[in-house]
C-alpha cells in the first residue's frame, strides 16, 4: 500500500481533506470581499495576518510539538526554502487573478483543477516511474467530475484560459515541491517562509497595480482574518506536515475536492442551489479520491 504505513497516510489524507474543506468554505466570503476590494491588497492583508499569527505561535508550537520543530539545520534553511514555495504560490494566485479577467469563473475552476493531472504527470517525468494504476483511475474520475462541475458549451480557448493553465502548473509545482522540501526542513519554518514571501510579493504587486486602496470594509477585515488564520496559517501548516506521509499525487486528488466543498458551503451560506450536475460531478471526484485511497 505504498511507501508509508497505511494509518499515517490515512491520517495525513484526512488532514488534507480538512484543509480542502476550509478552503472550500472561504469561497463565499472571499468572493464578497474582493467584489469591491483589490485582490492583491486582500492577499497582502490575509497573508500578513497569517505571518504575524504564526510568528506569535512559533515558539509555543515548536516547544510543544517536536514534529513541527525539525532538526537544527532545518530551522536555518526552512525559511529560505519556504520562500521558493511563496514565489510559486503568488505566481499561482497572480495567473489565476489575471486569467479571470479574460475567461469565465467556471472554466477557470476547471483549468485550475487540472493540477490533479499535472502532479502525477510531473512525478512520472521526474522519477521515470509511472504512478500506480489506482492513481490514474482516480485522476480520470476526478477530471470527469471537475468537467461536469465547471464546463459549459463554450469550450473555445481564450487568453484567460492560457493564463489560468499557468496557474494550474504553479499549484501542481507547489504540491510537488512541498512534498520534496518537507522531508528535509522544519515544517513550521517552511510554512513561515512561504507566508512571508506571499505577503511581501502581494504587497508589492498591490502597490504597483492597485494603489490607492479603497476603504477597508468590515466584511473584508473579517474575511482576511478568517482566511489568514484558518485558510493560511492552519491550512498551510497542516499541508506541509501531512505531505511528509502521503504522496503528491494523493494530495492533488484530495485537493480536487475543493469545488465540491465550495458548492456545499455556497448552498449552506448563500443558499445557492445544488444542481444534479453538481451532485454527479462531486460524486465522480469523491469516487476518484476513494479509489486512490483504498485500492
Amino acid at each position: 500500500m505504498g511507501k508509508w504505513p497505511m494509518s499515517r497516510r490515512w491520517i495525513a489524507d484526512m488532514a488534507l481533506l480538512l484543509v480542502v474543506a476550509i478552503w472550500g468554505g472561504t469561497f463565499v466570503m472571499v468572493k464578497e470581499a474582493v467584489a469591491a476590494f483589490p485582490v492583491f491588497a486582500f492577499l497582502f492583508i490575509r497573508f500578513s495576518i497569517a505571518t504575524v499569527s504564526l510568528l506569535l505561535l512559533l515558539p509555543w508550537l515548536e516547544r510543544t510539538f517536536p514534529l513541527l520543530r525539525g532538526a537544527r539545520e532545518g530551522k536555518r534553511t526552512g525559511i529560505r526554502a519556504g520562500a521558493l514555495l511563496g514565489l510559486i504560490l503568488i505566481a499561482g494566485y497572480g495567473f489565476q487573478t489575471f486569467g479571470l479577467r479574460y475567461t469565465t469563473p467556471a472554466k477557470a475552476g476547471f483549468i485550475t483543477g487540472l493540477s490533479v493531472i499535472l502532479v502525477p504527470t510531473f512525478t512520472a517525468l521526474v522519477t521515470r516511474r509511472m504512478p500506480e494504476r489506482s492513481i490514474w483511475m482516480g485522476v480520470l474520475l476526478a477530471t470527469v467530475g471537475l468537467s461536469l462541475l465547471s464546463l459549459n458549451r463554450d469550450l473555445r480557448p481564450q487568453l484567460g484560459d492560457v493564463l489560468v493553465f499557468f496557474c494550474a502548473i504553479a499549484f501542481a509545482l507547489h504540491i510537488l515541491i512541498t512534498g520534496h522540501l518537507v522531508r528535509g526542513h522544519a515544517p513550521l519554518r517552511l510554512t513561515l517562509g512561504q507566508l512571508v514571501t506571499t505577503a511581501l510579493l502581494a504587497g508589492v504587486f498591490s502597490r504597483v497595480w492597485e494603489w490607492p486602496w479603497p476603504p477597508v470594509a468590515s466584511h473584508v477585515i473579517w474575511a482576511a482574518l478568517f482566511t489568514g488564520l484558518l485558510a493560511s496559517t492552519l491550512a498551510f501548516t497542516v499541508q506541509t506536515v501531512a505531505q511528509r506521509y502521503t504522496s503528491p499525487s494523493h494530495t492533488a486528488l484530495i485537493f480536487s475536492m475543493e469545488p465540491v466543498f465550495a458548492a456545499l458551503f455556497s448552498f449552506l451560506l448563500a443558499q445557492e442551489p445544488i444542481t444534479l450536475r453538481v451532485v454527479v460531478g462531486g460524486s465522480f471526484i469523491l469516487a476518484g479520491m476513494l479509489i486512490a485511497e483504498f485500492t
